[in-house]
């Protein structure tokens, strides 16, 4: 009996620690941290290890691989972001012009179809409005390149060099461009809205197109006929949809 009063005794009495030496913290629980994991366009699928995911958009759809070349991948890029914005005002014109001419508003230029525009009467021939556009497009596009192959160059005045705009990333120049101060909250979020809308605008535009060219109609036309008859006027009805 004694014997057992001495073992429970050791056991249950921690051992003496020497003066000055502080107990380990108790621990109280087991943290993990999981890595984090990227956004793919398909689950499962190995990103490719150049496409990092610090553009915004980025979610590793590269079949091609024509983001291997880092210096294509940045002009890329670029042609992918001015697309998509002109896309954006495109398809919006398109719509809104549509809806116009539907109404009755706008004037004479709501009357005419975007795939007609090039045929209304402006205030200068077609051709002349579109040299003068090519021409100043040109001269915006060689600055684009100038500022992509020397970041910050476009800011600095050719002239005088005591002259200068603040710098800013190439695609995004702010300042007048931006006048109500987007770029001043969370500039990462709305550049992701950005590339996602625009690229839903490239792909409308394009549906535009093949939807003109084999019903020769506009869009909201299109959707009224099929809204009034969808068992009728669908995808599979197409020969009956083009214009006689």
């Amino acid at each position: 009996m004694a014997a057992l009063l001495m073992a429970n005794t050791l056991v249950a009495r921690p051992a003496a620690r020497p003066a000055g030496v502080r107990a380990p913290a108790r621990v109280s629980g087991l943290v993990v941290r999981a890595a984090a994991v990227r956004p793919s366009w398909l689950p499962g699928y190995e990103l490719p290890a150049y496409l990092t995911g610090d553009l915004p958009g980025d979610f590793g759809f590269d079949p091609l691989k024509l983001g291997e070349d880092s210096t294509s991948l940045a002009w890329y890029r670029q042609a992918e972001l001015q697309n998509g914005r002109w896309a954006m005002l495109g398809a919006a014109g398109i719509l809104v012009e549509d809806l116009f001419g539907h109404i009755g508003a706008g004037g004479p230029a709501a009357q005419t179809p975007w795939y007609d525009a090039g045929k209304f009467s402006y205030f200068a021939p077609a051709s002349t409005l579109f040299m003068v556009q090519m021409v100043l497009f040109a001269w915006v596009e060689l600055r684009r390149w100038q500022d992509m192959i020397k970041p910050g160059s476009t800011n600095q005045d050719p002239i005088f060099s005591q002259y200068s705009l603040p710098s800013n990333e190439p695609g995004y120049p702010g300042g007048i461009f931006d006048p109500l101060g987007f770029s001043k909250g969370n500039l990462e979020e709305l550049k992701l809205k950005e590339i996602k809308n625009g690229r839903l605008a490239m792909l409308g535009f394009a549906g535009f197109l093949a939807q003109h060219q084999t019903t020769g109609k506009t869009p909201l036309t299109n959707l009224a006929e099929h809204i009034a008859n969808p068992w009728g006027v669908n995808v599979f009805t197409l020969e009956h949809a083009r214009i006689n």
